[in-house]
């Protein structure tokens, strides 16, 4: 059975004090329930670069996993404002977010870029969460699909078959981030569906191992609705992982 993954992203918030205080809220909320979630899921965030070390200590002694939201595919250089995998390891990250609609759109990451990164996470020995999705006219041209597949190979395509099961999927669609709207648990699960298909297309049954999760104003409201869906294996939430409260509850969705 796959684990579930509740990915905290937090964006270019929190200093480190704000960061100690609200992680230490979560850990209040969430490790009462470790046992529990310890059966089926992980729990991560990702705070921004600055934020790590602080994270880092707050987090000793804890099941939550630590999550950076960038890095560079080489492993080091003239690359002015990039981190390398060296320097995020030294820190205990885990996880690392690729891909991500923010860093496609807003900072013209192209799809052989994001594949690049997704790569350099693997070859150091950490997990990419690999972002997919695409934009409200994208959707509405009835683009959806092919644009989230051509994501999805380019950003595989540095990865060899033996190294799957240390990816993460995350479907994102562009138009749902940070504005309120969610697509519907059914428009989700025809995506996600699509996304697994693929998966076996590229790494047969180790397919079935790769959580692939949903995020675009993912809330305490809406989460249960979303993972009641088959292939929706977790969440990469924004927003809602700010609030101590809401964060646990979409994390312990199912269980508490």
């Amino acid at each position: 059975m796959r684990k579930k993954l509740f990915a905290a992203n937090w964006k270019m918030n929190l200093t480190p004090a704000e960061a100690r205080a609200l992680l230490a809220a979560i850990r209040a909320a969430l490790d009462p329930l470790a046992a529990k979630l310890a059966r089926d899921r992980e729990v991560m965030v990702a705070p921004a670069f600055p934020v790590l070390p602080a994270a880092a200590q707050a987090l000793a002694g804890s099941s939550l996993a630590l999550g950076a939201q960038n890095m560079h595919f080489e492993e080091k250089g003239a690359f002015t404002g990039e981190v390398s995998a060296a320097m995020l390891r030294a820190f205990g990250v885990s996880h690392v977010i690729v891909g991500h609609s923010e860093r496609r759109h807003l900072f013209l990451e192209s799809d052989e870029m994001v594949g690049k990164r997704a790569a350099a996470v693997v070859a150091a020995q950490m997990v990419p969460i690999l972002c997919v999705g695409e934009t409200a006219d994208e959707r509405d041209h009835g683009h959806t699909l092919a644009v989230v597949l051509r994501q999805l190979q380019a950003g595989l395509a540095g990865i060899p078959a033996e190294q799957a099961r240390r990816v993460v999927i995350a479907y994102e669609p562009v138009w749902a981030i940070g504005t309120g709207r969610t697509a519907t648990p059914e428009q989700a699960a025809i995506v996600h569906g699509a996304i697994r298909d693929a998966l076996r297309d590229r790494f047969a049954a180790a397919a079935d191992d790769l959580p692939i999760l949903y995020g675009g104003s993912v809330t305490p409201d809406n989460v249960d609705s979303l993972m009641a869906k088959p292939d929706i294996d977790g969440a990469l939430v924004g927003g809602a992982s700010l609030k101590a409260d809401s964060f646990a509850r979409i994390a312990a969705s199912g269980i508490a």
